[in-house]
């Protein structure tokens, strides 16, 4: 045994040196080619990379990243809360992308101003030390309407996300005055920005296209540099196809990244992982494709959409939870992967209309950071453990993958190990998993490293390493802790810090794993707390350290270093907050500058740390009782104070600052819905005998912009053809009756999900109620007898559940157009109906200018306004939502209530729909909180019945104005079952004071009609 264990050493040992340096010989292995450097000196030197990693101001780093969109979250003041979490998790950097439905309702009148404001969001992230990846599209996809196209563009007739100059034409204002605006907050301008990505997913193609357009890909750079843009432009292939990657030619970026979704988004089946779905070969290929650039992810599964009818985020984080992020995570890091975006990290909610047909309100994606921006998921922990270990692990910053094995390091071919290697050091980190990854055994294993102290077998005192199911562990060699050698690990690393007078170290495990240390040390380590049982430590010409994972922490003391020993679920509790010398405002940290950070033990989240005079300043978020623990204290420190309040502590042997900070409930009064006084108004005047629709615009137009399809109508119905793209759509059909019209088919779209409603004159006809999985319908509707030569009007209400997005290139699926497509009034011919249609007041010249183009639809409350705060209403009827409507049509409630949350508290508040298994009957619902419309329920379809507003959307301390629209399908009208205001679990919290963006009330609109 011996022997062949020797064997198995020296080979592993051979291979980790010939794999050490890079050559040309060695097939699919890096070949140097360093890229242009004269000619990227010419734009900018402050973002620079080689063919490992990126440097920003000559330090050599990894991007590691969270997706975030600030459009998605309409309050500015929110935005350094986010950034803050997303620091908190170890990461250096935020994507973002930017819907351009949003600031460019109308051609030509770009507005980005109020919740649109980009400036806010980048003065956040400056505040917080986080660097950006600007993501502006003009095509974003991220399950925004049309993929962030607005609606009008489906009037222009060329191919979309094709060099067709009348789509050039179209993006060239948006381009233009975006990228200026991120021009100006770039790094060579002192901002936060650092990399510009132009498109995204240029990938797919169809319908005539089968590759990339290197001009078009050009031109979009173009306009990007013609705006300002210096920063290095990366690219998200939506496959590994090595599309647009450097020196492929007319449209090649200057660093190639592509996205991966491996899971896929079957929240349905959530304990599934099926085979073959892990990445196993994007070094080879990436090696292939651009070797001259970063690895780089530029998107990487963090959680999963879900669809109108799906199963719900709660599932689909159990898809996408702590052991996904363990196995692919630390996979992605197998490939050496130097810039990695996770989408999302923070998802927010598809508030205004602005999400696309396949997705409901929530946008919380099972993502680390909830929609209502809670952290206490236990895939955030996780994600801190990965995230601070990368950051305190510079060898991994100029490291490659060496070839695999499921031999040479383990004595179980049931596990795959990959050495990924330092270029200019010893270090070399061990991924290891199942060689099935979807396997859910416990398998016991050795290890046999290589090491600079020789080939050892491990662990050495005995005892048998474990893998769970579902689990991957990072285990290292050779790691350096400035100037003391780990020799290897099997626990995992946390982080490390050097304070000076003393080292710490933080390693954990997992329930009932076996794990070992040894360190380049002839000292004996001792336990200075802690207990000794499962613990054996051995000292020598180096020191081993054995010992069984507990709930309890153990410390080791060896010379200066002091060695935390944690299980997994403790760790969770250790923050690593950057101490900056600028206050609460963080500074852009050098990864490698350990010493510039505390380690602090304080349960939920700790935000920041600094140091003013001899105070030691923590803030933090409390939901519970917690002890604080600081580790390191800065030898000038002589006070602590936590969220500006001074607390006593003790110090402990160690030289450690402890603490408590004590959390009571707040006792909130929350309005109870049911008893709020409602006002009540219809919202469907418009099937009534005196209706006026003289003001409304005519459906007239003879032919169409729209390429989708030829017209099988006399005139356009097309919602697009008239400026209306969101909430819903109104339509009016004339006609003089011949006594013989039987019957009306009708063939409307409106998304998936959507449904419509049919009266003629007075008389409900019928309704599509709508299913999960049409997007349109053909329906065919008797008619009550009509008698000759008298008027009448055929009125349709259509919901619009957001645009198509537009994946790809050359299907147009953007331009899918929504209303009417088509119709027949039997016994006559189409030309008998006079169309009118509206959709929200004034189309593409929207009223709303703080909420946005897309916030509001075509029903006469929101054309009215009323939505808005202080609508006119005393004169209205006093009716509860509870109460209904008792026919077919749509109600307009409206309510006010006060709220006083207590300053210094965030409390995640959501408004909850009841809804029992079989409902009484199919309805849909608008919420509308402070103008902002925040929730689309359709109660026979869901999944989502609970919808997260935040403060600021919300006063918290003030009046709010509440209301619903209510759409009762089906003869007997509809009420809703049940409705309230619930929270979530206080936080005590650091977040300060959040400002309301609703002040914006009702004022009578001039033309309402």
């Amino acid at each position: 045994m011996k022997l062949i264990l020797g064997s198995i050493l020296a080979l592993a040992a051979t291979h980790l040196a010939a794999l050490a340096v890079p050559s040309h010989s060695l097939g699919g292995f890096r070949v140097i080619e360093h890229p242009d450097a004269d000619k990227r000196a010419l734009l900018q030197d402050l973002v620079t990379w080689d063919e490992t990693s990126l440097f920003v101001r000559g330090e050599r780093i990894m991007i590691f990243s969270g997706e975030v969109h600030p459009f998605r979250l309409p309050v500015p003041s929110l935005w350094l809360d986010v950034f803050q979490k997303v620091k908190a998790l170890g990461f250096n950097c935020v994507s973002f992308y930017v819907d351009w439905a949003l600031v460019e309702g109308k051609p030509g009148n770009y507005t980005a101003e109020g919740v649109f404001a980009l400036e806010p969001f980048f003065e956040a992230a400056s505040s917080a030390g986080v660097y950006l990846l600007a993501r502006p599209g003009p095509y974003i996809n991220a399950e925004a309407s049309g993929g962030g196209f607005p609606g009008w563009l489906q009037r222009i007739k060329g191919r979309l996300r094709t060099t067709d100059p009348d789509y050039i034409a179209a993006t060239q204002n948006y381009v233009s005055h975006v990228a200026s605006t991120i021009a100006k907050a770039q790094i060579t301008d002192g901002g936060p920005i650092i990399l510009y990505q132009p498109e995204n997913e240029y990938s797919g193609f169809c319908c005539g296209l089968s590759k990339p357009d290197g001009q078009y890909m050009q031109d979009v750079m173009d306009q990007a540099r013609d705006a300002g843009i210096v920063v290095p432009f990366l690219s998200n292939d939506a496959g590994v196809n090595g599309y647009n990657a450097p020196g492929t030619g007319v449209g090649s970026v200057d660093i190639y990244g592509h996205d991966n979704y491996p899971l896929g988004f079957d929240c349905a089946n959530p304990t599934v992982w099926p085979a073959g779905k892990l990445p196993t070969d994007y070094w080879q290929r990436h090696l292939r494709q651009s070797p001259t650039t970063p690895y780089s992810i530029t998107e990487f599964q963090a959680g999963s959409f879900d669809p109108w009818g799906g199963p719900g985020f709660a599932k689909c984080g159990v898809l996408v939870n702590s052991e996904f992020e363990r196995v692919f995570y630390k996979n992605d890091l197998s490939f050496s992967v130097k810039i990695l975006n996770l989408y999302m990290t923070y998802g927010g909610t598809n508030w205004g209309n602005l999400g696309h047909a396949g997705g409901y309100t929530s946008y919380d994606y099972a993502a680390p950071i909830a929609e209502g921006r809670q952290v206490d998921r236990e895939k955030y922990s996780q994600l801190k453990l990965i995230g601070n270990f990368v950051k305190v692990s510079p060898a991994y910053f100029e490291a490659d993958p060496l070839h695999n094995s499921t031999s040479l390091y383990t004595n179980t071919a049931d596990l795959i190990v990959t050495p990924v290697k330092s270029n200019s050091s010893a270090t070399t980190f061990f991924i290891l998993r199942h060689n099935n990854y979807t396997s859910q055994a416990s398998t016991p294993y050795k290890l046999m490293l290589p090491t600079s102290a020789g080939n050892l077998s491990v662990p050495q005192l005995g005892g048998t390493l474990s893998l769970n199911g579902r689990d991957s562990k990072i285990h290292v060699t050779d790691y350096d802790i400035n100037g003391t050698n780990i020799l290897y690990s099997t626990a995992e690393i946390f982080t490390w810090k050097d304070f000076g007078h003393k080292k710490v170290l933080l390693v954990y495990g997992g329930p009932g794993e076996h794990h070992e240390m040894s360190i380049s040390s002839s000292s004996s380590p001792s336990l200075i707390e802690g207990t000794q049982s499962g613990l054996t430590l051995q000292s020598g010409s180096r020191a081993v350290i054995a010992w069984d994972t507990a709930p309890q922490r153990r410390i080791i003391q060896l010379d200066n270093l002091q060695i935390f020993i944690l299980d997994r679920n403790s760790a969770y509790d250790y923050w690593v907050p950057e101490l900056s010398s600028n206050g609460p405002t963080q500074d852009f940290s050098s990864q490698k500058s350990t010493a510039a950070s505390i380690i602090v033990r304080a349960g939920y989240l700790v935000r920041t740390a600094y140091l003013s005079g001899s105070a030691l300043h923590l803030t933090a978020d409390f939901n519970a009782t917690s002890p604080i623990e600081v580790i390191g204290v800065p030898t000038a420190a002589k006070s602590l104070f936590v969220n500006g309040q001074c607390v006593q502590y003790t110090v402990g042997d160690t030289g450690d600052w402890s603490t408590n900070v004590a959390w009571t409930d707040p006792m909130l009064t929350l309005p109870t819905l049911s008893s709020l006084d409602w006002k009540f108004a219809d919202s469907l005047p418009e099937i009534q005998p005196a209706y006026d629709d003289s003001l409304w615009p005519l459906a007239n137009h003879p032919t169409t912009k729209n390429t989708w399809r030829n017209l099988t109508t006399p005139t356009s119905l097309y919602s697009s053809d008239y400026g209306f793209h969101s909430g819903s759509f109104l339509y009016r059909g004339h006609f003089s009756a011949q006594g013989n019209e039987s019957s009306i088919y009708l063939n409307t779209r409106g998304g998936t999900a959507y449904g419509h409603s049919v009266w003629l004159n007075q008389t409900f006809i019928g309704s599509w109620s709508g299913v999960s999985t049409a997007n349109n319908t053909n329906v065919t509707y008797n008619l009550p007898q009509v008698q000759a030569g008298k008027p009448y009007v055929l009125t349709v209400l259509i919901d619009h559940m957001g645009y198509d997005e537009n994946g790809a290139v050359g299907g147009d699926e953007m331009k899918t157009p929504r209303g009417i497509l088509d119709y027949n009034l039997a016994g006559r011919d189409k030309s008998a109906i006079t169309w009118k249609l509206t959709g929200n007041l004034g189309g593409e010249d929207y009223r709303d200018r703080a909420r946005g183009p897309l916030n509001e639809g075509s029903m006469y409350a929101e054309r009215q306004g009323w939505h808005l705060p202080n609508p006119p209403n005393e004169n209205w009827e006093s009716r509860s939502p509870l109460d209904g409507i008792s026919q077919p049509g749509v109600g307009f409630f409206s309510t006010q209530f006060d709220l006083n949350i207590p300053q210094g508290w965030d409390v995640p508040l959501s408004f909850d729909f009841g809804n029992s298994t079989h409902p009484p009957s199919e309805y849909r619902v608008q919420l509308f909180v402070n103008g902002f419309q925040y929730g689309k329920y359709v109660n026979h379809i869901g999944p989502q019945t609970s919808f997260p507003v935040p403060p600021g959307v919300l006063n918290y301390q003030g009046t709010n104005w509440l209301a619903l629209t209510l759409w009762a399908h089906q003869p007997e009208g509809a009420k809703l079952e049940s409705f309230q205001l619930e929270n979530d679990t206080p936080v005590m919290s650091a977040l300060g004071i959040i400002e309301f963006v609703g002040q914006s009330g009702y004022a009578q609109r001039e033309g309402a009609y």
